[in-house]
């Protein structure tokens, strides 16, 4: 699932870095934003839930909306392995990292950046559950 994820999300962002208009791009560093001053909190459900947000502007920006539909569809799919990973030691702060990498190659309308970032950051969220599901 987290492979399927992967790519969905990668098409999304490459789509966004074509297509997202001025107002979608400045939400999206709002809520980037917001994710921000959240690891300071520590608290994994109000990051869980503003992370929800900041994924689903990229899906809006890709300006596609079957392609939205499909991944919203398969992150609902995976969302219990994605929330457990949050607990994990640090995750928060490397989650804003991977997320910023994204935001900055949409931001600079690169399709190809900003795909490899997001399929790097969910397949890194993928490698994180496990290492959460081990430890337990």
């Amino acid at each position: 699932m987290f492979e399927a994820m992967a790519e969905l999300e990668a098409l999304c962002a490459g789509l966004a870095a074509e297509r997202m208009l001025p107002a979608e791009r400045a939400q999206l560093e709002v809520v980037h934003e917001a994710l921000r001053a959240l690891i300071q909190d520590g608290d994994p459900q109000r990051y869980h839930e503003t992370n929800e947000a900041f994924h689903a502007a990229i899906y809006a920006g890709a300006h596609n909306s079957y392609l939205a539909e499909m991944t919203h569809a398969t992150r609902y799919r995976v969302q219990p392995f994605r929330r457990a990973q949050f607990r994990n030691l640090g995750r928060l702060a490397k989650s804003h990292i991977e997320h910023d990498r994204v935001v900055v190659a949409i931001l600079r309308g690169d399709r190809e950046g900003a795909a490899r970032a997001m399929r790097q950051h969910i397949m890194l969220v993928c490698q994180e559950y496990e290492a959460y599901a081990e430890a337990i």
